[in-house]
């Protein structure tokens, strides 16, 4: 499930593609105004003042640009950025190593923020709110405290999931942002600045076609985009037309409405054997031999975005528009009146 192309989380590959497509600054960034029209008055206040930008927390799917972000603050704080995970910080020493070796005014991003360790947590509030740090030196009755001076310096946390944040953290961010899915033209617009990047040809209906397909989600069309120039390449003399785009869509199993194989055998699995629900997320994936969080966090939110699923306290129900989209009207349920 993993090698999904649509798969909005990060994968080795796209580390390299998301460095070279990554724009530098707010003006080459489309897409989440209200975001960048918060953070723009924001960074224009903090260097009049000569301070560091407050603490930002920004949460949505994955793939919607959270890291871009963060580089793009750096850039326009003028000041650098080390760049770390949750699941990387396992300890409160390893937060005190990367504190420490900050300059001022330093930014420091934390992604998947929600999967730190409680330990590590309570060392960040006295140093997102104090600029110190509390380590207790030696053990028993010899142990004492130090407090450790911190520079100044800014901490943005990125998460998909914001629920699995505890107050305390959260309520020390100074700003908190959503980034939603993309319209799609604000898609079509990045795939053709990404194509000028690649140096390749791309109509404008094509990348409307892509953009279509490409669940509104920036990570995911820049993707599509490079298997369509290989494809093109091999089959076509590297020149992209609307036959190009569609075969590669049908290699990659996806349709005009972005699903691919893995969305519509849920949706499917949803109508035939739970009757198009309502049906426990429990029941659901084991009946699709996938796991309960990869369904929440990865599947679930477009095909909610999207009106396929709705999701209940009962459990998920099919949409009439599922229906419809697979073809499985005979599968609808019967309306009797009594």
């Amino acid at each position: 499930m993993n090698s999904r192309i649509i798969d909005p989380r990060a994968e080795g590959e796209d580390n390299e593609l998301d460095t070279h497509l990554r724009p530098h600054d707010f003006a080459g960034y489309v897409g989440q105004n209200n975001a960048k029209a918060g953070l723009t008055i924001a960074i224009q206040a903090a260097k009049q003042r000569g301070e560091p930008l407050d603490h930002v927390l920004l949460f949505g799917p994955p793939g919607l640009g959270k890291t871009t972000l963060a580089h793009i603050i750096a850039h326009e704080m003028g000041v650098g950025l080390r760049a770390t995970s949750g699941p990387a910080i396992e300890r409160a020493g390893d937060v005190a190593a990367i504190l420490t070796n900050l300059q001022d005014n330093d930014i420091l991003f934390i992604d998947e923020i929600h999967r730190l360790g409680r330990p590590v947590e309570e060392v960040l509030y006295s140093a997102m709110e104090d600029y110190c740090l509390d380590i207790i030196v030696g053990k028993g009755p010899s142990a004492r405290s130090l407090k450790l001076d911190l520079p100044k310096f800014t901490l943005i946390g990125a998460t998909t999931r914001v629920g699995l944040l505890s107050s305390p953290l959260r309520d020390r961010f100074g700003a908190t942002y959503r980034l939603d899915f993309y319209e799609v033209e604000d898609i079509e617009k990045i795939l053709r600045r990404s194509a000028r990047i690649l140096q390749v040809d791309l109509p404008k209906p094509e990348a409307e076609l892509i953009a279509r397909s490409s669940r509104r989600t920036p990570r995911t069309a820049n993707r599509i985009l490079k298997r369509v120039r290989d494809y093109a390449l091999v089959k076509n003399s590297g020149v992209i037309n609307s036959v190009v785009v569609q075969d590669t869509l049908n290699l990659l199993t996806i349709d005009k409405l972005g699903l691919d194989e893995v969305d519509r055998k849920i949706l499917r699995t949803l109508v035939t054997q739970f009757k198009g629900g309502p049906a426990g997320l429990s029941s659901l994936a084991a009946a699709i031999s996938e796991e309960r969080q990869t369904i929440e966090d990865v599947y679930e939110p477009y095909l909610i975005q999207e009106g396929f699923l709705q999701r209940t306290a009962q459990g998920r129900i099919a949409t009439d528009k599922t229906y419809d989209h697979l073809r499985l009207a005979s599968y609808k349920p019967k309306l009797f009146v009594s």
